[in-house]
């Protein structure tokens, strides 16, 4: 469908051209419940507005309450479609139908908020958004609180962040006692990590030795691998050395191979999608005709099957550092 507003529009502000399409698509069922509606870089292209004005518009949207941000998925078009009626019963009448499974799950305003719901709805907000879409009223709007009602739970923004990768190293917890070898632990720390940045790519830009965030889950995970590296005869300074060493590669891939990687431009899209949805761009690149080699490739690079062969050789190459006596 073009992206051209009508003309009854044409006095409209950017954003809330955007808004009217959107809203006239969902209305016209084009966009139905569940479905995704377009990213804010899809907005970008669409209808040629700047990112702040696509943001806008998808703001607006959650505030009309079309919309809502699904974790894993991105922006999509809120409830569900409406259940089938159920056959009649054994004396002629039909059973009550269930809500949909959305409804009975979405927060309202009367619901007791608590610490762990503001959690939940601000990674969820995150995991469809990314991190920079996330703000104290963002999330008051999808719990549909005031924002003051945050406050009494979590002290800032900094605090929630704090909260949010806390939460989401805690869920991945890394199992006591640890494997007897090194090796064995190491690998089952890295995927863990892996894993947690392929759910919530966001944190990749914050969790990394060096990053913004130190939360407890987080330390946790660390003083973990640095147990198991010091059982091994390492000094703890040694032992970090390391961990900074396995902590670069993981980030590092992670921003090769999840949605971080293009989170600026495209959220909710992985890696792979991303190179499909620029198939255009590198084919007009190849016409060149000067990158023979770039473009005899099969397809996008399997960043999970690489992850998992470099993870192999770069413990092959610490080995000497972590083995005692070598």
């Amino acid at each position: 469908m073009s992206a051209a507003a009508p003309d009854s529009q044409g006095e409209l502000p950017p954003y809330a051209r955007v808004v009217a399409d959107i809203r006239a698509r969902i209305g016209a069922g084009e966009l139905r419940p569940g479905e995704r509606v377009p990213s804010t870089r899809e907005i970008v292209r669409e209808w040629g507005v700047a990112m702040a004005t696509a943001t806008k518009a998808l703001a607006a949207l959650r505030r009309e309450g079309l919309v809502e941000a699904v974790r894993g998925v991105g922006t999509v078009v809120r409830g569900a479609p409406a259940p089938a009626a159920r056959p009649p019963g054994p004396h002629g009448r039909r059973e009550p139908s269930r809500p949909p499974e959305s409804a009975e799950r979405r927060p309202g305003a009367k619901a007791a908020l608590t610490r762990e719901a503001i959690i939940g709805a601000a990674i969820a907000i995150a995991d469809a958004e990314g991190v920079d879409g996330l703000s104290m009223r963002r999330v008051s709007t999808e719990l549909r609180v005031s924002t003051m009602a945050l406050y009494r739970h979590v002290a800032s923004k900094d605090a929630l962040v704090t909260a949010m990768i806390d939460q989401i190293y805690t869920e991945r917890a890394l199992p006591e006692p640890p494997p007897g070898d090194w090796r064995e632990a190491l690998e089952l720390a890295l995927r863990a990590e892996w894993d947690i940045y392929r759910r919530h790519p966001w944190a990749v830009r914050l969790t990394p030795l060096a990053g913004s965030v130190q939360a407890p889950g987080l330390v946790q995970n660390a003083e973990w691998m640095m147990r198991v590296i010091t059982a091994q005869g390492r000094s703890p300074d040694e032992a970090m050395a390391i961990l900074t060493f396995v902590s670069a590669y993981t980030s590092g891939m992670a921003l090769q191979g999840t949605r971080a990687v293009v989170e600026e431009y495209e959220f909710g899209l992985d890696a792979e999608h991303w190179w499909r949805s620029r198939g255009q761009e590198f084919l007009r690149i190849a016409a060149q005709g000067g990158f023979p080699l770039t473009f005899s490739i099969s397809g996008p690079p399997d960043v999970h099957a690489l992850f998992e062969l470099g993870m192999k050789h770069l413990l092959d190459g610490l080995a000497p550092l972590i083995e005692s006596g070598r």
